[in-house]
């Protein structure tokens, strides 16, 4: 390895997007040219410009988190957690023990994540 770097493998994805809620459907969306924007549903968009965007439809937070846990969770953050618990599936990863789990990573892209509730606490 060049200046001691340490070597990254990627072995697993996952995606909640406005086209799927796992990578299958993604792709399938892309493959198919079918697009992921639409009207806004999530809030009130009467006092804004722009009343469409690419917004995740039909998601079950609890399918892959506590119901609990869930309400306390950003929306953007659940769907971080259900593509991180779909990458780790896809990857064949399990942890026994805490210190192998702080070996693993995860790399996020989001636009503008947890927009909603900093709206919500600004008001």
């Amino acid at each position: 390895m060049r200046n001691g770097g340490r070597r990254v493998v990627v072995t697993g994805m996952g995606a909640v997007t406005s086209l799927g809620h796992d990578i299958a459907d993604t792709w399938e969306g892309v493959r198919g040219g079918r697009s992921g924007i639409r009207p806004i549903t999530q809030f009130d968009t009467s006092a804004v410009a722009t009343n469409f965007g690419g917004e995740v439809q039909g998601w079950d937070a609890e399918s892959v988190i506590p119901r609990r846990e869930a309400r306390r969770m950003d929306r953007f953050a659940q769907f971080f957690i259900g593509a991180a618990a779909e990458a780790f599936a896809d990857a064949g990863l399990v942890f026994d023990r805490a210190e192998e789990a702080e070996r693993a990573g995860a790399i996020i892209g989001s636009g503008l994540g947890g927009m909603l509730s900093f709206d919500q606490q600004l008001r």
